[in-house]
């Protein structure tokens, strides 16, 4: 038996100041945007006259901005998950709503801005984008030289790895450089390798530290950038990820989502989140988003709830997916409920979103997960869950709901229980939905 060699969770930076006070410094990151996210969720409710100042020109006004720093606020807005676009529609984001009680909201909020730096700092516009993608890319090699040196680095430094990190990836793509024509009379110079222009280069560099500046990572001045505290615990941050993704406990990182799904069935909730999280780490976002929510149309019930546990974790990017998802019949209860947590409801209270018979589908729907998988008192115990209140009421509304699996759970249930009399009027309910009967 061979043992999987993992690499240690790196320990924080020594000095890094505590979650409250990093979170104070990113509430001053965002201050602008907060203010403005906040302006709007009063005014998107107020009607205005045709001729009224634009609300660009309306929040200047009001907040003692100019319309440039509204702009640049609002982007920032978006980009924390502040505010959310539905359409042409913006609203309040959960994190606005969380923003004065929550570190964690707050903190998780900055990562965003973090991670969307080359958004917030547009490019310039005469450098071609795949240089300007290659720069990108090679930023985290950039971040981690700044945090091991735990102070100051020369710029010209920081553009030596940039070249070296840039003529790398080239490499790691195998781009073979053209080959000259050939000419016999006349014998040209061996081509040259293309190499990343010394110029550029020194430009994207330039751009990229002042992205990142500009989100508060680090700070610039007298030729040389230096990591702020948050700077430092987000590139932190980013290096355990990548250690979680490298030793998931349970082993299932390299697994398909299904595969992943079924191998946390057998834990409990906690040792399942970390083993969503590593796998979640170890591929894009997009892409995982994509392969849990298939996993989740199948016939297996208990993966497709654990599948929207897994969702959980991915949080805000999974946003458009699961709200997508919730026109589709199998799979509504369960974006419902998703969306209800992720824009703030408490859990106790989110089943609150369903109506009476997105509730009944649900009901069957964990019911068929817990007869495939669970003890028949497990079983008995379920029928406590449904909202009907009575047996009658619920057999009801469970003939009516037309779930794939409901003469399945009816069969079981009634081969579980241990009342003679209901578990013949489940069997008989069984028989009807089966036959087609009242």
């Amino acid at each position: 038996m061979t043992t999987r060699r993992t690499r240690p969770v790196p320990r924080p930076p020594e000095g890094t100041p505590p979650p409250a006070e990093l979170a104070r410094q990113a509430r001053a990151v965002l201050s602008d945007a907060v203010r403005i996210a906040r302006w709007a969720a009063v005014e998107r409710d107020r009607d205005h006259e045709p001729d009224a100042p634009t609300a660009t020109e309306r929040a200047a006004a009001a907040l003692g901005l100019t319309p440039a720093q509204v702009r640049a606020g609002w982007d920032r807005a978006r980009l924390a998950g502040l505010v959310e676009l539905h359409g042409d529609t913006a609203r309040p984001g959960w994190r606005l709503r969380a923003w004065d009680r929550d570190d964690s909201a707050v903190l998780r909020g900055w990562v965003a801005l973090f991670d969307a730096w080359s958004l917030v700092h547009p490019a310039p516009g005469d450098v071609a984008p795949s240089s300007v993608a290659e720069v990108v890319e090679a930023v985290p090699q950039v971040l981690s030289l700044l945090q091991l040196s735990a102070g100051p680095v020369p710029v010209p430094a920081l553009l030596d790895l940039l070249r070296q990190r840039v003529a790398e990836l080239r490499e790691e793509r195998c781009e073979v450089p053209p080959q000259p024509a050939e000419e016999p009379e006349a014998p040209q110079e061996p081509w040259p390798a293309p190499r990343p222009d010394a110029d550029s280069l020194a430009r994207l560099l330039d751009w990229a530290l002042e992205g990142l500046a500009a989100v508060g990572a680090l700070t610039l001045g007298d030729g040389q950038a230096t990591l702020t505290p948050l700077g430092n615990w987000a590139v932190w941050v980013k290096l355990e990820q990548i250690c979680v993704a490298a030793q998931s406990p349970a082993g299932h990182i390299e697994q398909s989502a299904e595969d992943m799904l079924r191998g946390c069935a057998r834990l409990t909730p906690g040792p399942a989140r970390v083993e969503y999280r590593a796998w979640l780490a170890a591929r894009p976002v997009g892409s995982a988003v994509t392969e849990l929510l298939a996993v989740a149309r199948g016939e297996d019930a208990l993966l497709r709830g654990l599948a929207f546990e897994a969702l959980r974790v991915v949080g805000a990017p999974a946003e458009a997916e699961v709200r997508a998802a919730a026109e589709e019949v199998c799979l509504r209860p369960y974006a419902l409920l998703w969306l209800a947590e992720y824009e703030g409801a408490d859990p106790d209270d989110a089943p609150d979103v369903l109506t009476r018979e997105e509730a009944t589908w649900l009901w069957v729907d964990t019911a068929a997960a817990v007869a495939d998988h669970g003890e028949s008192t497990l079983l008995v115990r379920h029928l406590e869950s449904a909202v009907q209140g009575t047996v009658p009421a619920l057999l009801d509304e469970v003939r009516a709901v037309g779930h794939p699996r409901t003469v399945q759970v009816l069969v079981a249930l009634a081969a579980a229980h241990p009342d003679p009399a209901l578990a013949k009027a489940v069997r008989r309910a069984a028989f009807q939905v089966h036959t087609g009967g009242a």
